[in-house]
């Protein structure tokens, strides 16, 4: 059985968190509140429940506190990410602790004739609804497809986080073109003389 919560958007969502920060490179691509507003507009997912937005008059400014919040959750993800393989006991904590401050409910929802549940949260911060979406589906891969699904990329020079949704569930490398640099410097050593 598929857990209710899983969405792979939303997966997908906290890689891209996580993966702001480019520890190898020394870039992190979340610095400012405007940085934060570009990455909640290309993650919808990260935004509030539909229902939840036609309540107000819209989505509240943002501010440094909401970049702060936003930074500390993402050490929390990567964290998650990073450790889910090795320590998923220690994953499933960091999980834990951050559902309960972040006021984490699951929700029932009706539409179109397809039931759902999804995780959000009942506080007024965008932070708080990201940190419930993105962490109950990091939990959701956990319970459903095992922590092993969840890594960090074995390419040398990089430290990109990942989650394996395949079927073999084999995935080494964040993405093919670093699957590829790997297999190219390995072809290299292979061939070269001496």
């Amino acid at each position: 059985m598929q857990d209710a919560c899983y969405s792979s958007v939303v997966v997908q969502t906290a890689v891209d968190l996580a993966n702001t920060l480019r520890p190898v490179k020394g870039e992190d691509a979340l610095e400012t509140v405007a940085q934060l507003r570009d990455f909640l507009d290309d993650h919808p997912a990260a935004g509030p429940p539909s229902s939840a937005a036609n309540q107000g008059s819209g989505p509240r400014h943002l501010t440094r506190a909401d970049l702060a919040e936003v930074r500390a959750l993402r050490e929390t993800v990567r964290a998650v990410l990073e450790r889910a393989n090795t320590d998923a006991v220690e994953a499933a904590a960091l999980i834990n602790d951050g559902l309960r401050r972040s006021r984490a409910i699951p929700v029932l929802r009706h539409e179109d004739d397809r039931w759902w549940t999804e995780v959000t949260s009942d506080a007024d911060r965008r932070s708080a609804h990201l940190a419930a979406t993105t962490l109950s589906a990091l939990a959701s891969v956990i319970a459903t497809l095992g922590p092993a699904r969840l890594g960090v990329c074995a390419g040398p020079t990089c430290r990109a986080t990942f989650v394996d949704l395949s079927r073999n569930g084999s995935k080494q490398y964040c993405t093919r073109t670093c699957a590829h640099r790997a297999s190219v410097a390995a072809y290299r050593s292979r061939h070269s003389p001496g």
